[in-house]
């Protein structure tokens, strides 16, 4: 998920609560602007085309141009792709098969939600959490245009996933594990909730050693996905911490120079460090498996948690 519009080189924050706030209240205003009419960061189309905006324009973003392929959005809602913040496409990676249970971290304007809901059909099930009212309202009014009704979204924070143990079969996430400010514990919560054999499939943003230390201190830069964003190594380490298996990271955009450059404008920074940023920041396909054997047979669905959004945690039960 990222914008890049805020001036400064702000502080960054020192708690996961600061660092909560100040993530929700940059999307939250996102949706706002696509409830009422308005473009996210890049001026996404409205007819279903993957063509965002050209290099040309002043909302152009690298992170989120150009995710999804041409006719795979027909027939979802335009604000669905309006609030689409991504830096990739999880849904088309993560090759879901029929009957799975599929939950996104990070849901915002439901896009991958109802992406996963039409791969995984009818006897699936797929979930949406998010923290940020505004885009869950969006989201849930996305679901009712849609149609669909194997779909569920949930308030909560990805550190906390408000479902049951070994419920899950694949993890989908949408450039939002680097906006956390504990991604060990995001990473924890994600094994736990998912099945034996279950699948972590995220797209996220990736940096590589020798990050400058200015940019890994800007906020604008850190709701713009970039500051937060975990070195490789680290990122498989974390997910072998966890008890993983077979952890890896496939990059699916490099950025060069120019994305570099847009990427710093609006930031307060001196442009000059796009030449240290060039190629050291990567859109990559995060994949990794909880070890154990998968059911022979898909497991029902979770039984809804209630109509429309529920905000539960460990104390009743959701996390047992």
């Amino acid at each position: 998920m990222s914008t890049h519009t805020e001036q400064g080189a702000h502080t960054m924050p020192s708690t996961l609560e600061e660092i909560r706030a100040t993530v929700q209240a940059r999307y939250g205003a996102t949706a706002k602007r696509v409830a009422e009419g308005a473009g996210a960061a890049c001026c996404a189309p409205t007819d279903g085309s993957s063509g965002c905006c050209g290099a040309t324009s002043e909302n152009w973003d690298p992170i989120t141009a150009d995710l999804y392929a041409a006719g795979e959005t027909a027939g979802l809602p335009a604000e669905a792709l309006l609030a689409s913040l991504g830096c990739g496409n999880p849904t088309a990676l993560a090759e879901l098969h029929e009957g799975e249970v599929v939950l996104d971290l990070g849901s915002g304007g439901g896009i991958d939600v109802l992406l996963s809901a039409k791969r995984v059909g009818p006897t699936g099930k797929a979930y949406g959490l998010d923290m940020t009212d505004e885009m869950l309202d969006l989201a849930m009014q996305n679901k009712e245009r849609a149609g669909a009704s194997n779909v569920e979204f949930l308030k909560g924070h990805i550190e906390s996933i408000p479902l049951p143990s070994r419920t899950v079969d694949v993890i989908i996430s949408n450039c939002v594990i680097n906006l956390s400010g504990d991604k060990r514990k995001v990473i924890q919560e994600a094994f736990r909730v998912l099945k034996p054999g279950g699948r972590f499939a995220v797209s996220d943003v990736v940096v590589r050693e020798g990050l400058p230390a200015a940019v890994k201190a800007s906020m604008p830069l850190w709701t713009g996905c970039i500051a937060g964003a975990l070195e490789e190594r680290e990122f498989i380490q974390l997910l072998t911490d966890a008890g993983f298996e077979h952890a890896s990271i496939e990059p699916t955009r490099v950025y060069t120079h120019d994305d570099a450059v847009a990427l710093l404008q609006g930031t307060g920074l001196d442009l000059v460090l796009a030449d240290a940023v060039e190629g050291r920041i990567m859109s990559g396909f995060v994949r990794a498996t909880k070890p154990g054997t998968p059911d022979a047979k898909p497991r029902r669905a979770l039984a809804s948690l209630g109509k429309g959004t529920r905000e539960c945690g460990c104390d009743d039960g959701c996390c047992n």
